[in-house]
This record gives structure tokens, sequence and C-alpha cells, in this order.
């Protein structure tokens, strides 16, 4: 029993919630009421969260040594000595594998974003990890993918606007993260990751600053476009600003006062603001859309 705990420990099954982000487009393409859309969805969903599983074994693997000098990556499977290397490694081709053949089920376009997603998560592993801003970036385009997944992907045309804020949010989260890193590991940071070695708090505050003000202003012009409007039948959906306004000022306190930012799931289970701001605006939405 030890042990399958250990393996599904390995795949990090909390942090599928993140893979949430392929559903998008079948709420805001109001395509719901289409059982084919439906289920190329969730089976997409699917197919990220394995491969996602897939991404954290690889990485579990190569940073295994470092990772034992962590506070809080020591305790992983790999690093702790509960998983060995080859067995990481197969379950992360395994599950690799899976995921394509999921990904295949939907169509070719979403089987070609899966292995995208692969191919970059791996580079990041390998290199570009270390590369300043360009690191945050390649997290940043993983949402993306995740976003094209579950629109693309499916055949639901994605709106622009609504990319820019996917785009600025996940830039947003990525930026934090690695001031809340910083923070966190003080001198020590670049011993547990390198690229923090090149990063300082002022220059992370002004990243994390212009993000928020690109994701609020994106977001609020999606709102307010005619051409959504016209899809979901209501010029409401500006209503929903306050939510956003709510959860990213609380993200950003609980950043700078309270050592928060690490990691988004976690925060809006921890912080009960958080909680209260991301279910409002979800149940907002769902209200005026639905």
């Amino acid at each position: 029993m030890n042990r399958l705990n250990a393996f599904v420990e390995l795949a990090r099954p909390l942090h599928w919630v993140k893979n949430g982000f392929v559903l998008a487009g079948i709420v805001f393409g109001h395509a719901w009421d289409d059982p084919a859309l439906l289920a190329s969805a969730l089976v997409a969903t699917a197919a990220f969260c394995l491969a996602s599983s897939a991404v954290y074994a690889f990485n579990d693997c190569l940073d295994a040594e470092q990772d034992r000098d962590h506070p809080d990556k020591r305790n992983r499977p790999v690093a702790r000595g509960a998983v060995t290397p080859r067995e990481a490694y197969a379950i992360s081709g395994v599950l690799a594998a899976v995921a394509l053949a999921l990904a295949a089920w939907v169509g070719a376009i979403a089987t070609g974003i899966v292995a995208a997603y692969l191919a970059l998560n791996a580079a990041y592993t390998l290199g570009l990890k270390r590369v300043p801003v360009v690191d945050v970036f390649v997290i940043a385009a993983g949402f993306m993918l995740r976003l094209l997944a579950g629109t693309s992907g499916i055949g639901v045309e994605p709106s622009q606007w609504l990319l820019a804020c996917g785009f600025s949010l996940t830039l947003f989260l990525g930026f934090a993260k690695r001031r809340a890193e910083l923070a966190r590991l003080a001198d020590d940071a670049g011993q547990h990751r390198a690229v923090l070695d090149a990063y300082t708090t002022g220059f992370l505050d002004k990243a994390i600053l212009v993000c928020a003000v690109c994701m609020i202003i994106s977001y609020a012009s999606y709102t307010v476009s005619p051409e959504t409007a016209s899809l979901h039948g209501t010029r409401q959906l500006i209503v929903t600003l306050p939510w956003v306004l709510l959860g990213t000022f609380r993200y950003l306190f609980r950043l700078h006062f309270r050592g928060g930012g690490g990691d988004p799931a976690e925060e809006v289970l921890r912080d009960p603001t958080l909680a209260l701001a991301s279910a409002g605006w979800i149940a907002t939405v769902l209200w005026l859309i639905a």
C-alpha cells in the first residue's frame, strides 16, 4: 500500500485542478449542451492530467538530488527514496503514452497540442528553467496549450481577449511564484532553483504588476466586447469584474504579507477570501451565461 501511495504521490493528482483550464472553452464557448464536444473536452482534460503527471515524474527524476536539500521538495517520492529513478522514468513514459492516446481519440489538433506540451516541458526541465523570464513564459505557455486544447483542439473558436487574459493570468501567477520562492528561500534560493539567482524582488514586483494590469484590462475588455455579448446573450458579464479584482488583490496581499503565492491551488484552499472570490466568480459567470 505504501508503494502504491508513493506512485500516486508521484503523479501529484492534487495539481490536476490546473487542467481545469481545458474546460474553459466549453463554458465560454457555450458548448456544454453538445454531448460530443463535452465528451471531447473531458477526454482532453484527462489527457492533460496524465501528461502533467508524466512531466512531474520526469522532473522529479532529474531534480532528485537537488530536491533533497529543499525544505518541501525533500519529501517527494524520488527524493526520499520511496520510488526509484528507473521506476519514475517508466511511469513517466507510460503516462505520456496514454495521454497521447487519449488526445488522439479527440483529434489530430488535440494530439499535437498535448505533444507540444510534453516537448515544451521536457525542454523546460532540461534547460529552459534556468533562463530568467523565459522560465516563466514556458510555464505560461503550458497553460495556454491547455486553453487551446479545450478550444481549437475540440473545434471551439477561442476568444482573442480570453486568450490574452489567460496568458496574462498565468504570467502573473508564474512571477508571483518566483517572488514567493525568493522570499522564502532567501540566501539559499539559488541552490534550490538556479534561476532565482538572476531575479530580484524589485524586478519581480514590477513584472507581477504589469501582468496583473494586463490581465484585468484584457478580462474587462472581454466582458464588454460586442462579440462576447452576442455569444452569451448578455451585456452584464462586467459585474464579474469585482470578483476578479478581489481575487487579484487578495493574492497580492498573501504574497507580500502572508508568505503565500507559491501555488495557486493551495492558496485557494488555505485562504477563505480567495476561495470566496473564486466561487463567487464561477457562480456569477454561470448564472449570467447559463
